[in-house]
């Protein structure tokens, strides 16, 4: 399936002359392995009406969801190959690929959704490398998601320390997951599906999760705590488009796709902040199914999970060397981006609460 050219519009007869009035738009068929709800397709939403907005009416992504196209597992083939324009993809599921994105799964970027998706659209944007890599898959980078901070959730006796991680059966996210892993967890293979009926069952005790998916998959009837790490996030995830279609394309409409790529970080930012911020001030407040006690682990606890966590990216270089990515380039590039939006944050706090 190709990018089409749609011509819609019909006869317009203006002042007593007969006239045949045409508009066109330009479809971009776009793939989505999600269902059409939370905080991506809000932001894909979003994403569509602005690239409207700002090509006057002249694009329009047509999104298929739940997996139409391409199931996530599928989406960098189903965008290379041509079956869908554009889509997302989840860097995790494709490690040489998504090699340089991938860094972003680690915990250097912190656990702010902004500074993180800030400083991986820089990487993404910023290195050659990177742009050439994804040429020769041909693709192209447009912008970037997160599913924001890695946190736990407990039923039964809670995590109030590393200590706690032990002896836990846990549903793990990534890295996070592994490094639970190293710590004394038993590692169990669930999708985050279906970590409900696990923890409902017994079948697990704990699951790495995210604040909004607490509330959206009904977490709340099942856990009794949900431990803050304050460490990190899945920021691998994000929009891309087969470089050949982009290539066809008008120098306006590529300049339209990446201005409101670029403009993606803040805006979903925003939608995953107060999505976790409402889910946050449930559980604190006690409005949830059940109690559930909130818990922070300490900057020690955070500095024994970093430290766990350096093996794994030792492995995260060395895969990158492995494609032909120069590892040490990308990191202090990654690292740099991320240490400039953690000061920009901390001395003027989100783009979007800002006064001028």
């Amino acid at each position: 399936m190709g990018m089409i050219k749609n011509i819609l519009g019909g006869l317009t007869i203006a002042a007593g002359l007969g006239a045949t009035a045409v508009s066109a738009e330009t479809v971009i068929y776009y793939g989505h392995s999600g269902p059409d709800r939370g905080t991506v397709p809000a932001a894909l939403k979003w994403y569509n009406s602005r690239i409207g907005e700002l090509s006057e009416g002249d694009l329009r992504l047509d999104v298929q969801w739940g997996g139409a196209l391409f199931k996530a597992s599928a989406a960098v083939q189903g965008i290379s190959d041509g079956v869908a324009d554009a889509g997302s993809i989840i860097a995790a599921y494709f490690q040489k690929e998504m090699a340089a994105y991938s860094l972003a799964d680690f915990p250097i970027g912190g656990p702010n959704a902004w500074v993180a998706m800030r400083a991986a659209d820089h990487l993404m944007r910023s290195e050659p490398q990177i742009t050439e890599h994804l040429a020769r898959q041909n693709l192209i980078y447009i912008g970037t998601f997160t599913a924001s901070a890695v946190n736990v959730a407990c039923a039964g006796e809670p995590i109030r320390s590393v200590e706690d991680i032990k002896g836990k059966k846990v549903r793990g996210a990534g890295v996070y997951g592994k490094v639970f892993g190293e710590m004394g967890a038993t590692r169990v293979n669930l999708s985050v599906y279906e970590a409900y009926q696990g923890l409902d069952t017994g079948l697990i005790d704990c699951s790495q999760g995210y604040d909004y998916i607490v509330p959206s998959l009904k977490w709340d009837e099942v856990i009794d705590s949900y431990t803050v790490l304050n460490w990190g996030q899945i920021g691998g995830y994000g929009m891309f488009m087969n470089k050949q279609v982009f290539d066809s394309l008008e120098a306006g409409q590529q300049e339209v796709l990446m201005q409101a790529g670029e403009e993606l970080a803040d805006q979903f930012a925003k939608i995953v902040n107060s999505a976790n911020s409402k889910a946050m001030k449930a559980m604190t407040a006690g409005e949830t199914t059940r109690k559930i006690e909130v818990i922070e682990l300490s900057e020690a606890d955070k500095a024994a999970l970093n430290a766990a966590a350096e093996p794994f990216i030792a492995d995260w270089m060395e895969n990158a060397r492995s494609v032909g990515l120069d590892a040490d380039q990308l990191m202090a590039t990654y690292t740099a981006a991320v240490a400039e939006f953690t000061a920009e944050f901390e001395a003027e706090g989100y783009p979007w609460t800002r006064s001028n």
